[in-house]
């Protein structure tokens, strides 16, 4: 992973975590796994799309998620998104459903958060690989390590920002956020499983707007775009 892609900006804050021994491993351990066949997703190149997207000046708001999702297609490196030729998974179908009830903003008719990803919403999930139709294969080999990483620089580095955290995983990770120095906003999962107690009727879209204009930060336009 030495060779890949990094946005400059986090680059900056994040290089001397690829010389650390858990990469290495977890480097040697994504290539044996490719060598023995297996099928990994997102592709290579879109092992850190989120920061790509999101620069680390640019960060308003942060939405942590889990795995990336491990179906045909489905991830590209974006918390909860998927690209926009693939159905909407459940979890997002729920968070449109908010969306709408908190803001009024129709359900998009695709699932790809890109939009947001460009306005400053880093999308990040903890772990940034996965096995074809294995889900959480790839937890507990480095990635999760890295990503403290990521959350850390933010809650160290930046302020005023919005970490919105769902479920119990989500919250667990970040424990350590300031929250005298960031809003955090916190609430059962959207996955359809937990929706109905307590993330319907969150509102976490209108937080996290009224927060940043209250600190002077331009708002998210959550409305994404048709055409992507």
């Amino acid at each position: 992973m030495r060779e890949v892609r990094l946005e400059s900006t986090w680059k900056a804050h994040l290089q001397d975590e690829f010389d650390k021994e858990y990469i290495q491993t977890l480097r040697a351990f994504l290539l044996a796994e490719k060598a023995a066949g297996k099928t990994i997703y997102p592709r290579g190149d879109e092992y850190f799309q989120a920061l790509n997207l999101t620069p680390f000046e640019q960060v308003k708001v942060v939405i942590l998620g889990q795995d990336p999702y491990h179906g045909p297609g489905q991830a590209h490196g974006l918390s909860f998104s998927v690209r926009p030729d693939i159905a909407i998974p459940p979890s997002l179908v729920n968070m449109y459903k908010e969306l709408q009830s908190d803001l009024g903003i129709e359900p998009a008719r695709h699932g790809c958060l890109e939009s947001w990803a460009q306005q400053g919403v880093l999308l990040l999930n903890s772990v940034l690989t996965v096995q074809h139709k294995q889900a959480a294969s790839h937890q507990g080999r480095g990635w999760e390590e890295f990503t403290d990483r990521i959350i850390a620089e933010l809650n160290e580095k930046r302020d005023n920002l919005v970490f919105i955290l769902w479920g119990s995983y989500a919250q667990r990770k970040g424990r350590f956020i300031d929250a005298s120095r960031h809003c955090v906003i916190k609430s059962v999962h959207p996955s359809p499983l937990s929706a109905y107690r307590g993330f319907f009727g969150s509102k976490p879209f209108s937080k996290a707007n009224d927060y940043l204009t209250t600190h002077g930060i331009p708002a998210v336009n959550w409305c994404l775009p048709d055409v992507v």
